[in-house]
Protein backbone atom coordinates (compact mmCIF):
# COMPACT_ATOMS: atom_id res chain seq x y z
CA UNK A 1 0.00 0.00 0.00
CA UNK A 2 1.43 3.40 -0.98
CA UNK A 3 1.79 6.32 1.41
CA UNK A 4 -1.20 8.17 -0.13
CA UNK A 5 -3.41 5.07 -0.03
CA UNK A 6 -2.49 4.50 3.61
CA UNK A 7 -3.25 8.16 4.38
CA UNK A 8 -6.69 7.98 2.73
CA UNK A 9 -7.52 4.67 4.46
CA UNK A 10 -6.52 6.12 7.83
CA UNK A 11 -8.75 9.19 7.34
CA UNK A 12 -11.69 6.94 6.43
CA UNK A 13 -11.05 4.70 9.46
CA UNK A 14 -10.86 7.59 11.92
CA UNK A 15 -13.89 9.37 10.41
CA UNK A 16 -15.89 6.15 10.77
CA UNK A 17 -14.65 5.70 14.34
CA UNK A 18 -15.74 9.27 15.22
CA UNK A 19 -19.02 8.83 13.25
CA UNK A 20 -18.37 11.87 11.07
CA UNK A 21 -20.05 12.33 7.67
CA UNK A 22 -17.60 11.98 4.80
CA UNK A 23 -18.62 12.64 1.19
CA UNK A 24 -16.53 11.22 -1.63
CA UNK A 25 -16.75 10.23 -5.29
CA UNK A 26 -19.31 7.56 -4.47
CA UNK A 27 -21.87 10.16 -3.33
CA UNK A 28 -21.07 13.26 -5.36
CA UNK A 29 -20.32 13.99 -8.99
CA UNK A 30 -18.13 17.03 -8.51
CA UNK A 31 -17.48 19.68 -5.92
CA UNK A 32 -16.11 23.20 -6.25
CA UNK A 33 -15.05 25.62 -3.56
CA UNK A 34 -15.27 29.38 -3.88
CA UNK A 35 -11.97 30.18 -2.24
CA UNK A 36 -12.19 33.87 -3.16
CA UNK A 37 -14.90 34.27 -0.48
CA UNK A 38 -12.88 32.46 2.18
CA UNK A 39 -11.42 34.65 4.89
CA UNK A 40 -9.01 31.91 5.85
CA UNK A 41 -7.70 28.74 4.26
CA UNK A 42 -5.89 26.43 6.67
CA UNK A 43 -3.81 23.52 5.34
CA UNK A 44 -2.91 20.47 7.39
CA UNK A 45 -0.11 18.25 6.14
CA UNK A 46 -0.01 14.61 7.24
CA UNK A 47 3.51 13.31 7.88
CA UNK A 48 2.89 9.97 9.64
CA UNK A 49 1.44 11.66 12.78
CA UNK A 50 -2.13 10.48 13.30
CA UNK A 51 -2.76 13.45 15.61
CA UNK A 52 -2.88 15.68 12.51
CA UNK A 53 -5.75 13.62 11.08
CA UNK A 54 -7.60 13.55 14.41
CA UNK A 55 -7.17 17.31 14.85
CA UNK A 56 -8.45 17.96 11.34
CA UNK A 57 -11.47 15.68 11.76
CA UNK A 58 -12.16 17.25 15.15
CA UNK A 59 -12.86 20.50 13.30
CA UNK A 60 -15.72 18.84 11.39
CA UNK A 61 -17.17 17.71 14.70
CA UNK A 62 -16.70 21.16 16.26
CA UNK A 63 -18.27 23.05 13.34
CA UNK A 64 -20.99 20.37 12.79
CA UNK A 65 -20.17 20.04 9.10
CA UNK A 66 -19.15 17.36 6.62
CA UNK A 67 -15.78 16.22 5.35
CA UNK A 68 -15.45 16.28 1.57
CA UNK A 69 -12.90 14.13 -0.27
CA UNK A 70 -11.74 15.37 -3.65
CA UNK A 71 -8.99 13.37 -5.35
CA UNK A 72 -6.42 12.76 -2.59
CA UNK A 73 -7.30 15.72 -0.34
CA UNK A 74 -9.95 16.24 2.31
CA UNK A 75 -11.83 19.49 2.89
CA UNK A 76 -13.94 20.91 5.68
CA UNK A 77 -15.91 23.96 4.54
CA UNK A 78 -17.30 26.31 7.17
CA UNK A 79 -18.83 29.71 6.45
CA UNK A 80 -15.80 31.79 5.38
CA UNK A 81 -13.14 29.22 6.29
CA UNK A 82 -11.80 26.27 4.37
CA UNK A 83 -9.72 23.57 6.06
CA UNK A 84 -7.64 21.25 3.86
CA UNK A 85 -5.90 17.99 4.80
CA UNK A 86 -3.32 16.53 2.45
CA UNK A 87 -0.59 13.95 2.61
CA UNK A 88 2.86 15.55 2.87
Amino acid sequence: MTKKENFIKRVYDIATELKLPLMDERVQDDVNFKTNKAIATVKFSFEEDEAVIRGFLGLAEYFHTVIIKRKDKFYIPDDHKLFILESG
